[in-house]
């Protein structure tokens, strides 16, 4: 699997997912706010990643502060994280390793600072770590859904260029291959900018799976004909009552799914929950340039000068449409405010 995202020759290393298919390219980023452009710009882009690139941006944007008092360096560890948490307002993962980092900051307040810039970078690095286990363990649940000769509908990019090398929804699909099982995959090109045919096609296309790429609006008459078994879609952001928010669409393909008597499945990470949310009517929904409606990729225009444009980044599927959450604690099915916390939060029935 590739690496989306590391920590190498005293800088961030990422893919520019925005050069792909054409070309991979990878950036060396060394200040906070190459970083805030590239995770604005979807440089590096999916919840999981964009959680390790926040952590990693904590460092860069402390890692040179030459004051010893914890007061001062507490003032600053805040802008940071405020700062980096203005560039994608959904993503559940950023917020949380923000949250991770600070935490660790304020339990080793009475150590030197220089001790606490290290722990901040371990604790970077742990995360990493950890994601990187997470995504195996839901690929091995999430297997157990997909019956040999399945063919699957997916949206946006939940594999390795999302996470950290592995995949969350992709994850599922790459374990299925490496068990034997033998299966094809219909992506959906999932507009406006194309993740899916950008980035999905080329991910499982490396991966020699069986690659079919879709528009987005010829979901529905795939499920017509009887051509799409189930389908597995990743999050951004999962309220306390298992509401999702993913990339715009997803909750089309829910509908679909439903009417259809298919399947439908969310894969994330328990990271991606966020429990102070009762339901998806609260989840901040990121708002994106117009331009990316109205041109191909901000250049060529495909549309008249002036058009108003609305473009959500994402959209929220209930939790009544889904079928079953995957995570890496298990296959959680409804009622989902109830098994959410059972299983995540380990609280009794």
């Amino acid at each position: 699997m590739i690496k989306t995202i590391e920590w190498k020759n005293n800088a961030i290393k990422i893919i520019d997912q925005t050069k792909l298919p054409l070309k991979l390219k990878y950036l060396y980023i060394k200040d906070l706010r190459t970083l805030w452009h590239a995770i604005r710009r979807m440089q590096i882009r999916g919840a999981p990643a964009l959680g390790v690139a926040a952590a990693l941006g904590v460092y860069l944007g402390i890692r040179d502060l030459r004051t010893k008092n914890f007061s001062d360096f507490c003032k600053e560890l805040d802008s940071v994280t405020r700062y980096i948490s203005t560039a994608r307002p959904t993503a559940r993962n950023l917020f949380w390793a923000l949250e991770r980092i600070c935490s660790i900051a304020v339990t080793n307040r009475y150590k030197p600072i220089k001790t606490i810039k290290k722990l901040i970078f371990r604790e970077a690095q742990k995360i990493i770590d950890e994601d990187k286990i997470v995504c195996r363990k839901i690929g091995v649940f999430g297997e157990k859904l997909i019956k040999n000769g399945s063919s699957i509908l997916t949206i946006c990019n939940t594999g390795a260029l999302a996470t950290v090398d592995y995949g969350t929804a992709l994850g599922a699909i790459y374990r299925a291959k490496e068990r034997g099982k033998k299966i094809k995959i219909y992506v959906c090109e999932t507009r406006p900018l194309l993740q899916g045919s950008r980035l999905t096609a080329w991910e499982l296309k490396k991966n020699g799976i069986d690659t079919i790429l879709i528009t987005d609006n010829m979901a529905a008459t795939l499920m017509q004909e009887g051509k799409i078994d189930l389908v597995i879609a990743g999050a951004d952001r999962i309220a306390a009552n298992g509401d999702s928010a993913n990339k715009i669409g997803t909750y089309n393909l829910a509908v679909l799914a439903t009417y259809h008597k298919i399947p439908f499945y969310i894969a994330a990470p328990t990271s991606t929950f966020d429990f102070n949310l009762r339901s998806g009517r609260d989840i901040p929904i990121e708002q994106r340039n117009p331009k990316e409606v109205t041109h191909l990729f901000f250049k060529q225009s495909i549309a008249p000068a002036g058009t108003k444009v609305y473009n959500p980044a994402f959209d929220v599927t209930p939790h009544k449409l889904i079928t079953a959450i995957i995570t890496e604690k298990g296959i959680i099915t409804p009622p989902y405010e109830r098994n959410i916390r059972f299983r995540l939060r380990g609280k009794g029935l």
